[in-house]
């Protein structure tokens, strides 16, 4: 049995800057309403013709391949994390894999939304634990954007939301004590349409029928997202599952050398920084400058705080997450 690794870490954003002085120009909103109550000021929204999720996701997967120093030729697998594909099917998997030249290997997508790369990381894990797989690319993208509701109708959520992509190659480890040492997948659909996009699904409001009603009231397509009770279940999500975590590996908290969450809201972040009396130099977050990137914000998050000296060989590392579904997830790594 073997572990993997984190070889290679890379994101790419927009260019294009949105930021909440911006936003308060198209909806009646303010810079101190959206920090308030999430501690965002600013975010990424791609120019529509420049990138999709698809190509922001090559762009990660390029630069977290030459840091693994590993070609086309050597990825086993990819896997592929969006709620917002270029395309209803075929997913995006594929799209990576024609457009990295890779060989004609697996191309998985899922669809866990915020927890999205953990639960990828998690599925990685085990293919590469079993001997299966050497490579495996592992992606999470968003475009957000192009499906927000920008009036005051929907600013709630759409002053939220970032476009963006983080990737990770994971690679077969030796020795078992560093690398992936354990992952933590939970899901709770008892609550699944407290945040959700309805439309379009086969078992709801299709194309078809959002076409031949063409009624500018159909919110169906839109975002919808119960903000407290959310808010409420994440940060007790969050705090069982990093626990659950450290548990498996008989760790303490005080082992913590970096904790990243999930970019959702800055204050569910300090929530969980507080309730573990983690220092600020254990906790990286990034919402600030790029929003809730969904399944793109931790590996964003994660090579930022990498590339800043923030972790280093030996740190124990915690990714944790929490989304639509409701799911959750963790990864405990030995860097």
């Amino acid at each position: 049995m073997y572990n993997s690794k984190i070889s290679g870490l890379g994101f790419y954003v927009p260019e294009n800057v949105v930021t909440n002085d911006d936003l308060s120009k198209i909806m009646d909103t303010n810079d101190a309403w959206i920090q308030e109550r999430t501690g965002i000021q600013e975010r990424r929204h791609i120019i529509k013709g420049e990138d999709t999720t698809t190509s922001m996701g090559v762009k990660a997967a390029r630069i977290a391949m030459e840091r693994a120093k590993v070609g086309a030729e050597d990825i086993d697998f990819v896997i592929f994390a969006t709620l917002s594909p270029d395309y209803y099917f075929p997913g995006p998997g594929v799209l990576v894999q024609k457009e990295l030249g890779l060989r004609t290997v697996g191309a998985l997508d899922v669809r866990n939304q915020c927890s999205g790369f953990v639960y990828a990381v998690s599925i990685a894990d085990q293919y590469i634990k079993t001997g299966m797989y050497k490579n495996v690319l592992v992606i999470g993208s968003e475009v957000h954007s192009l499906g927000l509701d920008m009036t005051d109708r929907g600013r709630a959520v759409s002053v939220i939301f970032g476009d963006g992509a983080g990737a990770a190659v994971m690679t077969r480890e030796e020795d078992t004590t560093k690398g992936i040492l354990s992952t933590h997948l939970h899901s709770e659909g008892e609550h699944a349409l407290e945040l959700t996009v309805t439309a379009p699904g086969m078992g709801g409001r299709w194309v078809s029928d959002i076409i031949a009603d063409n009624d500018p009231n159909d919110e169906s397509y839109l975002p919808h997202m119960n903000g407290q009770f959310v808010f409420k279940n994440a940060v007790v999500r969050f705090s069982e599952v990093i626990m659950e975590g450290l548990q498996k590996n008989d760790l303490q908290v005080s082992d913590i050398d970096m904790l990243i969450p999930h970019q959702a809201n800055l204050r569910i972040s300090q929530f969980i920084q507080q309730k573990f009396a983690l220092g600020d130099d254990k906790v990286f977050n990034n919402i600030q400058k790029y929003g809730n990137t969904t399944a793109a914000s931790v590996p964003i998050a994660l090579t930022e705080a990498w590339e800043a000296g923030k972790i280093k060989e030996g740190d124990l590392v915690v990714l944790a997450a929490f989304g639509s579904g409701f799911t959750w997830a963790s990864a405990i790594i030995r860097w």
